[in-house]
């Protein structure tokens, strides 16, 4: 029962965090691609609850103000934090909205995770750009494990020389130095690609990748389930091939299959992040995890401006509760 409440809690938390990244357009109170340079690598905006007057129970921020020590407030006018309010449309699937979770008024503007080199709200960018890397990692990983039940089911089902060519296959797979083999397979493909393109290029080129481990898992556990009582009694009433699988079978790999998923996810999304890192995933304007933080190669930029490692702390805490679910389904099934 104490892993089980563990599983709901991580679960929770894991559901809020891809809700928030959804709804990056509502949560973002700018435009991911919305510049303003007249604003290039602004600090975080401070929130302020106390002025000349005493205590204000609605945060309020000032001006930003470029100086030659870099930026101070203006404080000659305050403005307030507004909630639920109008801005810049964006998409919601089928339907457009304007509606943000907060705002301030122009000219004031309100960066919780500072700006970039190009005075894009870090913060805006940060959700926008989960989406990328996010996304690409729950279809990497549901492609890897749709290629590996596939496989590693016919491979256990059927035994022989199938067995033999295809667990030799994935033995070659596993021998592979998966992020070399990455890098090198992604920049031998087109690099002038729309960004949609470069995305499902993305999701095809990780996906299928790592099949081979999950495929041998499930043909272990397939192994085992075939050769038990009631698969026997299926076969000598005359169950087809595919009545066996779907009803006694393939419901004895669920388990290690969600437990790989749990894995496999932040190692995707880490995977996206390094080929856009390295300039080979999706580019700029269209934010993602990795291409932000390309911008810290620059040793300047990272040693001075250290909010522009958000995507980086988002890197970890998503691996984090990711892997403690990986464990606690683990222990579930153990």
């Amino acid at each position: 029962m104490r892993n089980k409440g563990r599983v709901r809690l991580l679960i929770f938390l894991l559901g809020g965090l891809h809700v928030v990244v959804l709804l990056a357009g509502f949560f973002g109170p700018y435009n991911a691609k919305e510049q303003d340079r007249s604003l290039p690598y602004a600090p975080p905006t401070r929130l302020h609850f106390r002025d000349a007057s005493g205590f204000h129970f609605r945060p309020f921020v000032y001006v930003a103000v470029s100086d030659l020590d870099g930026y101070r407030e203006d404080r000659t006018r305050e403005y307030p934090v507004h909630f639920l309010v109008k801005g810049y449309p964006y998409s919601l699937g089928i339907f457009t909205s304007n509606l943000h979770l907060f705002g301030v008024d122009s000219p004031a503007r309100i960066m919780l995770f500072g700006a970039d080199a190009f005075g894009r709200d870090e913060f805006s960018r940060l959700l926008f750009g989960g989406q990328i890397s996010l996304a690409a990692g729950l279809l990497a990983t549901l492609l890897t494990l749709a290629t590996a039940a596939v496989i590693g089911t016919v491979s256990g089902f059927y035994g022989g020389w199938i067995d033999e060519s295809l667990m030799g296959v994935s033995e070659l797979f596993l021998s592979l130095p998966w992020l070399y083999f990455l890098l090198g397979l992604r920049a031998f493909l087109p690099l002038h690609v729309s960004p949609e393109g470069t995305f499902l290029l993305l999701i095809g080129v990780i996906g299928l990748i790592g099949w081979a481990r999950p495929a041998r898992l499930v043909r272990g556990m397939v192994l085992s389930a075939r050769t038990r009582d009631y698969v026997s009694a299926a076969r000598g009433f005359g169950g087809s091939h595919l009545y066996i699988l779907g009803r006694h079978i393939l419901p004895e790999t669920f388990g290690v299959l969600l437990t790989q998923a749990a894995l496999l996810v932040p190692l995707y999304v880490a995977a996206e992040a390094t080929l856009s890192f390295f300039g080979l995933g999706v580019s700029e304007p269209v934010p993602s995890w990795g291409n932000m933080l390309a911008a810290l190669q620059h040793y300047g930029v990272l040693v001075s401006y250290g909010w522009l490692l958000s995507p980086a702390a988002a890197l970890v805490v998503t691996s984090v509760i990711y892997g403690m679910l990986a464990d606690a389904l683990h222990r579930i099934r153990s």
